[in-house]
């Protein structure tokens, strides 16, 4: 992961003009994160619902699917960024991954949802089906980060201008959250209006959902083409990506007390958001009795109200600055935590209520933890001397994919303990027992409040004010115009 941030920050600026990127490609830009974060809304929301309820695995076992392929997710992604910094083709480091891994990442995905049978005897199948999903879930995150991440890498090689990047960005995050939200809409539909049998659902669900994931990242590999190869053509001869140890790494960010803290805030908000998600299908069609469609208009409140509240909490964090943010975010989270554990068949208005509150810590979650990290790199920056962002970021998003694996594991085995009945093919939906309906309560109720408490807690120790970043910016600059060299 250490490849975005080598390259951006040995980028000699002389070479290359900065200049106002056109509407096209920013646009283009945009584009290609639309295909990651569709397949990757869909799996975290409807993954292990469908392999309980529609392929008929025990929960535990499909727990144990979703935590093998994220960790991998995780691992696979310094061998591919390595990788891709030391790809020579005529199409430059990154874009042949994007161009050459575009089909195959969607044909994976695609196979995500096929409910093959391999055997009339139940056990046999289960276990038939559980190492055709883990093969399938490695090869789909291999092909995922073999797009994903030299996409990522994309942005200090398109420009070098500090306004134009967070343009750049703008651009990735509205195809982003508005990807998440479309498919959303999409299952709401299909689940609604196509009156064939859920595995058919899943399907034409997947199949449009493989088709938008796909086209957009040839859009965005032909539209920056030009603009990328040029920036290659200038540096490559020039820059040497510069490739930490593993060892290194670890010592510079456990080293670092800010960054812990920042990391454990960051970790709990995310278990917050990966066990709510994971769990909110098993909550509206079993605990609230409402059928399969409901559950992505539930979503879509949560999802919607997230993305709308980003822009009140970043207005508000420059006034009352960011840790008061995060409280406000996650104080409204919890209550809104709480009171789905109490909420009762019948109550639709008020679970509609309790998603929308939802939103705004999510919202929070999302963005506090992210907007901290660049005042966790100046400290760094303010003690070493040097930009590391490589080392910090890397270890992030890292830390995110075993959180969101370790908490799907979770939710998983408690079901599994609790006796939930998985559906049977071709029978009817089974009744849960009242152990089962308890174990969904608390994963959606409990489970995340504790996790958002502990976040809360580590807030308080989170040592960089506004102030204190006001001062680490000052004597920054001091340094810096005193001719000392990072």
């Amino acid at each position: 992961m250490s490849n975005t941030s080598s390259s951006d920050s040995s980028v000699p600026q002389a070479t290359l003009k900065p200049e106002k990127l056109s509407f096209s490609t920013k646009l283009a830009y945009g584009a290609g994160d639309l295909g990651p974060a569709i397949t990757a809304n869909i799996g975290v929301f409807f993954a292990l619902f469908f392999f309980t309820n529609v392929a008929g695995l025990s929960a535990g076992l499909a727990g144990s699917i979703l935590m093998i392929g994220k960790i991998w997710d995780a691992i696979n992604d310094p061998m591919v960024g390595v990788l891709s910094d030391r790809t020579k083709s005529r199409w430059g480091r990154r874009l042949p991954w994007m161009l050459y891994g575009a089909i195959p990442f969607g044909i994976f995905f695609f196979l995500q949802w096929v409910v093959p049978r391999f055997s009339a005897d139940k056990s046999t199948n289960q276990w038939g089906l559980f190492w055709y999903y883990v093969i399938i879930a490695i090869i789909f995150n291999t092909f995922y980060t073999a797009v994903n991440l030299p996409y990522t890498a994309l942005t200090p090689e398109l420009t070098q201008d500090y306004d134009e990047r967070t343009s750049l960005n703008s651009f990735r995050f509205t195809f982003s959250i508005g990807g998440s939200i479309a498919s959303l809409i999409l299952a709401q539909i299909i689940f609604a209006q196509l009156k064939i049998p859920v595995e058919q659902q899943y399907l034409v669900l997947a199949g449009i959902c493989t088709v938008f994931s796909v086209l957009p990242l040839f859009w965005c590999v032909f539209g920056v083409r030009d603009r990328v190869l040029g920036y290659e053509s200038q540096h490559l001869e020039t820059e040497q990506p510069e490739h930490i140890p593993i060892s290194e790494q670890l010592r510079v960010a456990l080293s670092n007390r800010p960054f812990l803290i920042l990391v454990g805030i960051y970790l709990f908000s995310w278990l917050g958001v990966q066990v709510t998600a994971s769990i909110l299908p098993y909550f509206v069609v079993n605990w609230m009795g409402l059928p399969d469609a409901e559950f992505p208009k539930v979503a879509i409140a949560v999802q919607g109200t997230a993305l709308i509240m980003l822009f009140v909490w970043s207005a508000a964090s420059k006034r009352f600055g960011k840790k008061a943010v995060y409280y406000m975010g996650m104080i409204v989270w919890i209550i809104a935590q709480a009171g789905l554990f109490f909420l009762q068949r019948g109550q639709i208005g008020l679970m509609y209520f309790l998603a929308v509150l939802a939103g705004f810590g999510v919202s929070a979650a999302y963005l506090i933890p992210w907007s901290m990290m660049p005042d966790v790199i100046e400290l760094d920056e303010l003690n070493t001397g040097q930009r590391r962002e490589g080392i910090f970021y890397g270890f992030m998003v890292l830390l995110q994919k075993v959180g969101l694996a370790v908490g799907l594991f979770i939710v998983g085995q408690s079901l599994e303990l609790a006796g939930f009945r998985e559906t049977v093919p071709g029978q009817p939906t089974p009744i849960q027992p009242a152990s089962a309906l308890l174990a969904i309560r608390i994963a959606i109720g409990p489970l995340p409040t504790i996790a958002l408490i502990f976040g809360l807690i580590l807030a308080y120790f989170y040592p960089i004010t506004r102030e204190v970043h006001a001062e680490i910016l000052l004597k920054l600059k001091e340094r810096n115009s005193g001719g000392e060299t990072d």
